[in-house]
């Protein structure tokens, strides 16, 4: 199997971090580059990263020395980890000089001609590439983004429902772990013993991202899903593990073990990252539960539970995934995986 040489944006911080652990022994990718800001470039990157993860930092990328954020990098791939306040123009210089660049920032998460992907709903979003490369003028280089990390959370059981049934209207009430704030995050004093009912611009994010993700690709662009979604963002004091309350209407009728049965069957991918079981669905009363759940299929398993008929919609569920795994870095690393199945790097 051939290895992709990859380099890592903003390496030091919290999905940074997520990265080299989860490249760590992957059969397609070695982490040859490791870039961050001013003050961690030009030292080992045992040096100037703080690492946060559990176990240590792979020996395989310790004595790497952090470069600048800035083209050229000694790589084959990006995945970058930078803060929407600088990703957008970074991004577009490694695009522009030839890299496909592989981005969990928000900053162009929504912009027309950039695949938005969950590659077991909406892998084939990957032909706005070739519309994104006319239009921006980046040669063999390209940008694919992966969703906000609650999105990740009901966009797929959302989308078992949609294909199956139709969906007319969404209600979505996010959980939303600590880890998400990145590092230091939310202070102690402020979280513990709280909820934060407020998370500066997530609402707006979970709401169109999703209709994105569940559209259509049609004339090569994405018609959005039809269907309203309204989200209200709560922060709360878990540290991995976005949590999310779901009420929906169908445009079809369907029972409970129809939509059930939805959900367990939407397939997986073929992939290394894949879960062999895209999405669970527990019978238990009391489950998902983040410190129990989050982790399922390696951490990009989608957890579901407490499916029932709802009084005011036709149903209602709770979605659990683990934020900084199959909503960060491993589902960057799947969309790069599903690139490379493509032709496409």
């Amino acid at each position: 199997m051939k290895k992709y040489r990859v380099g890592i944006l903003g390496a030091t911080g919290t999905v940074g971090q997520r990265f080299v652990q989860l490249l760590e022994g992957h059969p397609q990718f070695e982490i040859t580059a490791l870039a961050a800001s001013d003050r961690s470039a030009g030292k080992p990157y045992a040096e100037a990263c703080a690492w946060k993860l559990p176990g240590n930092i792979p020996q395989t990328v310790a004595d790497i020395t952090v470069t600048p954020i800035e083209p050229p990098l000694d790589c084959d791939i990006v995945f970058s980890s930078l803060p929407s306040s600088v990703a957008r123009e970074t991004e577009e210089a490694f695009a522009r000089a030839g890299y496909p660049v592989i981005s969990n920032s928000s900053s162009y998460r929504m912009d027309e001609d950039i695949p938005l992907l969950i590659p077991e709903i909406n892998g084939d979003h990957v032909a706005l590439i070739e519309r994104q490369r006319e239009k921006r003028g980046f040669g063999k280089g390209f940008i694919v983004t992966n969703p906000n990390c609650a999105v990740v959370s009901f966009a797929p059981p959302l989308a078992a429902l949609h294909r199956k049934f139709g969906v007319e209207a969404c209600v979505v009430t996010t959980m939303q772990a600590i880890s998400g704030a990145g590092y230091p995050g939310t202070p102690s004093l402020d979280i513990t013993d709280n909820v934060f009912p407020y998370i500066a611009g997530e609402e707006p994010k979970v709401e169109t991202e999703s209709q994105k993700i569940l559209g259509r690709l049609a004339d090569g662009s994405v018609e959005y899903a039809d269907f309203p979604v309204s989200a209200q963002c709560f922060r709360v004091n878990v540290v991995d593990g976005h949590m999310v309350s779901v009420r929906v209407d169908l445009k079809e009728p369907a029972t409970l073990e129809d939509v059930v049965a939805a959900m367990r069957e939407f397939p997986s991918l073929d992939l290394h990252s894949s879960p062999e079981n895209f999405i669970v669905v527990s019978e238990e009363p009391t489950r998902p539960q983040t410190r129990l759940d989050r982790d399922a299929g390696n951490g990009m398993t989608i957890t579901v539970g407490r499916v029932f008929p709802d009084t005011v919609f036709d149903y209602r569920f709770i979605a659990l995934s683990h934020n900084t795994v199959r909503g960060a870095a491993g589902g960057a690393v799947l969309n790069a995986e599903l690139l490379i199945s493509k032709g496409l790097i």
